[in-house]
């Protein structure tokens, strides 16, 4: 997808992206109907920055992509959409949750809670109950 030729129509634009990407957000469908310029634009940069081959390997940035919004506090379904595309690359819940926890030192326990609840419900990750009698503690949402 080159935003230097002739630009297909909207509806092939959208489904060039979830092609390419793997998921397509809400306000790109949106963007493509009501300001489809505006949605080339910031897509350009995402394909130069994301999505074109360059120096790291599409792992890589997923899992950079993952930590970034993490640290961002994203919507949950923006970091699952990506959690999604690393594991279909075939990285690991487990190699997905270390790169999350990058985001403790920096970002903190708030930050970090994003993330890992945004994993957990993709892996379907579950804990250990407490055996003793204690009040909810949430999940941090």
């Amino acid at each position: 997808m080159s935003d230097t030729t002739a630009s297909p129509d909207p509806q092939t634009y959208i489904d060039d992206m979830a092609a390419k990407r793997g998921y397509v957000l809400d306000y790109h469908k949106v963007m493509a109907k009501q300001d489809f310029p505006v949605l080339q634009a910031a897509n350009h940069i995402v394909s130069a920055a994301y999505l074109d081959q360059r120096t790291l390997d599409r792992k890589t940035k997923e899992l950079i992509f993952i930590v970034s919004l993490t640290v961002m506090r994203a919507s949950k379904g923006h970091i699952q959409s990506h959690i999604r595309v690393a594991l279909d690359l075939g990285l690991t819940p487990t190699e997905i949750l270390e790169a999350i926890e990058i985001a403790l030192p920096e970002a903190g326990i708030v930050a970090f809670q994003t993330g890992f609840e945004a994993w957990r419900e993709v892996v379907g990750a579950d804990g250990i109950e407490p055996s003793i009698a204690v009040h909810q503690g949430g999940s941090g949402e």
